[in-house]
């Protein structure tokens, strides 16, 4: 293959060798010839054609000519005019939908931000007032005055309510110290899961029982077994406070 290649670059330069001197000895046998100019030469370069100093204006398109409307001044700035124009309002309705978007993601990104924290500004039952257990759910225990629920159930001898509200309140303040995640159908199992290695965690497993028996078992309650309830109830919350 190589030996084919070097055969066929040897008969290219053979060629080309070979024009070679043909086209010289073509360029060197041309004979001489004289040039002289042409007997009109002078009537024929001072015809009006080829006047310069401007004496007299020569050639002009007409205004009705299709030439003259293509390169007319005033109607090329019109038309410039009108498309920028065109462009100028076609982008506004876009303008207004992009600076609509950033209102939209700056607003769902406040509702985000505000949610995951513990003001909750977005959600009108937070600032609900809650009157019974039962409203109290994972969206606005945080703010919730669990404490004056309480002073009621205690003020109406419903120490079996006050012993709900308690453990709701000490769900609460694990709650606001990111302990543990609130919500309305997790179980004191998985509670005590997520502080399984806090060291009030028996504590907490000891008061679950304590709520779990009294009002899941519908267990009558009196002052006293209410007050030793109670005792192991604030020494859990000031544990967790701390």
């Amino acid at each position: 293959m190589n030996l084919f290649k070097l055969h066929t670059l040897i008969i290219c330069v053979l060629m080309l060798h070979s024009f070679q001197p043909l086209y010289c000895s073509e360029i060197i046998q041309q004979p001489e010839q004289l040039r002289k100019f042409d007997e009109d030469f002078k009537s024929r370069y001072s015809s009006d054609k080829y006047n310069y100093e401007g004496e007299e204006f020569i050639g002009y398109t007409e205004s009705g000519s299709g030439e003259y409307e293509a390169y007319n001044e005033e109607k090329v700035k019109t038309e410039e005019e009108e498309d920028s124009s065109f462009i100028s309002f076609n982008t506004q309705p876009l303008n207004l939908i992009f600076y609509i978007a950033i209102a939209f993601a700056v607003i769902f990104l406040a509702y985000i931000l505000v949610n995951d924290g513990s003001s909750n500004l977005f959600t009108s039952r937070n600032h609900k007032k809650v009157n019974y257990s039962e409203d109290i759910t994972a969206e606005n225990i945080e703010s919730a005055d669990i404490k004056s629920l309480i002073k009621n159930a205690e003020n109406n001898n419903n120490f079996r309510l006050a012993i709900r509200y308690y453990y709701l309140l000490v769900l609460k303040q694990l709650s606001l110290k990111n302990y543990i995640k609130f919500e309305d159908d997790k179980t004191n199992s998985e509670y005590y899961n997520e502080i399984s290695e806090k060291p009030f965690s028996e504590q907490f497993s000891y008061t679950s029982y304590l709520y779990t028996y009294i009002w899941y078992g519908e267990f009558p309650v009196n002052t006293a077994q209410y007050s030793k309830a109670k005792d192991n109830f604030e020494t859990l919350l000031n544990t967790i406070n701390q």
